[in-house]
């Protein structure tokens, strides 16, 4: 499964970038290739391309905030939780996200 996704937390500062890496390790040990783009205090790091979300099965937005650019994920099977969600279980999130996607 090729998963894109964003993460944006209230502060932008510890974690947007704690729940991104959750969700790499997490994607990548179930085999996914996986990129996390960031909406923090320093701004957007990893943008996604239009190419990895046109390629994408899905787009993970985990977010406690308004985040920007989420007009680029028309058409996509979006899954939108709060940051959470990730911090407590990244793995369960993403094997339940692949039944579905394999539905």
């Amino acid at each position: 499964m090729r998963i894109v996704g964003i993460t944006a937390c209230i502060a932008g500062i510890a974690h947007t970038y704690i729940a991104k890496e959750k969700l790499v390790n997490a994607a990548e040990e179930l085999g996914h290739w996986v990129k996390i783009e960031t909406q923090g205090t320093i701004g957007t790091e990893d943008e996604l391309t239009a190419d990895e979300i046109a390629q994408a099965d899905v787009v993970i937005i985990a977010a406690d905030i308004a985040i920007s650019g989420k007009d680029r994920f028309k058409g996509k099977r979006l899954v939108e939780i709060p940051v959470s969600v990730v911090m407590k279980s990244p793995k369960a999130l993403i094997q339940k996200i692949e039944a579905k996607v394999n539905e």
